[in-house]
């Protein structure tokens, strides 16, 4: 099979390609597109349990617990017990976490404008709802 004709090429390298780019956008940040986004997530809804920021995000438990503690090593939130149920945790940005995820928010907002300005606004639409379609695939 060709590169060219190879879907599982061609998506690798569409992400590596929009990763750089967002990387770019933010590098002044100092965090990764990752963090960025779970930032920008979390600015707009605050204190929210660990849990449903990973299913928010679709990460599991162990690489969300990595994420969590790089983040609190940053400053950027802070983990505290959850009022409501002893077995989880809530998640609240620090005041440095918030600035930061509210810039994080406009700068991904304006990388995402400027990384689909190649396209028209149909292209975008299909874009989008043949990514989504991909993703609900099932995984084996």
């Amino acid at each position: 099979m060709k590169e060219e004709t190879c879907i599982f090429f061609q998506m690798a390298k569409a992400n590596q390609t929009g990763i750089k780019f967002l990387n770019q956008k933010i590098l002044s940040l100092g965090v990764t597109p990752v963090q960025a986004m779970v930032l920008t997530f979390l600015a707009e809804e605050d204190r929210i349990t660990a849990g449903e920021l990973g299913k928010k995000i679709e990460l599991d438990s162990a690489t969300l617990t990595g994420l969590l503690d790089r983040l609190e090593a940053a400053r950027l939130i802070e983990r505290q017990g959850n009022p409501d149920d002893r077995r989880s945790i809530k998640i609240h940005l620090t005041s440095q976490g918030r600035k930061t995820g509210l810039e994080a928010g406009r700068l991904i907002a304006e990388a995402n404008r400027e990384f689909l300005a190649a396209f028209t606004e149909a292209e975008k639409r299909s874009l989008i709802d043949l990514i989504k379609k991909m993703r609900a695939q099932p995984v084996l």
